[in-house]
């Protein structure tokens, strides 16, 4: 497996910092909002050619800060650490967006100083999280397990969750409080509606309700903002 496609400038992907995203293909979940499936999950894209993405980043250095390595789900690419160190051996900064599913690959990323900061999306209470990851195989003890990895502060990182209205209420909101507790950051995302999404019949909650779960979660963790509002 190999990165299929490339942002080559953001502002908003990498706290503070600019950088591009590479992508990954596939994911072992099925969110039903997620905007990567239509073109990253359901159609099959071809691989980049490596040698051309890091030539792209060679002439992008000074320029550039950090690389995002997002997807489909990074995680799943068993090359991953190597690609990572000929990124690295570039002198770039490298952020990690993963939905937590693969707690010896987060361990080995950290362990192996291949990843500066990792963003984790939470999907919900585990009481409710089949509901939106549609995928029964998946052992909800490996999401609890690369919480805890990131909850020992050997990595710079933040949770998020996306707030769906069908989904998300104030019962799930406090049991996500006390599943994330004492972690460090966390962000509550706007959805938003995109051609990408599978199920377009979804609606964004709204910001005075989002507030409210701000304050509901900030009991639990040292810093809760908004995120997209």
């Amino acid at each position: 497996m190999d990165f299929v496609s490339i942002n080559k400038l953001t502002l908003l992907d990498y706290p503070e910092k600019i950088a591009c995203v590479l992508y990954t293909p596939t994911c072992n979940f099925a969110c039903p909002y997620c905007h990567n499936w239509e073109t990253l999950i359901k159609e099959k894209l071809p691989p980049l050619d490596f040698n051309e993405v890091l030539s792209f980043l060679k002439k992008r250095s000074g320029v550039l800060d950090g690389v995002v390595i997002s997807g489909g789900e990074p995680t799943l690419m068993d090359n991953l650490p190597e690609r990572i160190k000929e990124i690295k051996n570039l002198g770039y900064l490298v952020k990690l967006d993963t939905n937590g599913s693969n707690p010896e690959m987060l361990k080995k990323l950290i362990d192996e100083n291949l990843i500066d900061y990792v963003a984790m999306d939470i999907k919900h209470s585990f009481a409710k999280y089949y509901d939106i990851i549609k995928n029964k195989s998946i052992d909800l003890d490996d999401i609890r397990k690369s919480i805890d990895i990131l909850k020992e502060n050997k990595v710079d990182y933040e949770f998020r969750i996306t707030l769906i209205e069908e989904y998300h209420d104030k019962e799930s909101i406090y049991e996500i409080g006390k599943l994330l507790e004492g972690s460090k950051r966390l962000f509550l995302q706007q959805y938003k509606l995109s051609d990408g999404v599978s199920d377009k019949s979804l609606h964004e909650i709204k910001e005075e309700t989002a507030n409210k779960y701000v304050d509901i979660l900030s009991q639990y963790i040292d810093l809760v903002e908004l995120r997209g509002y």
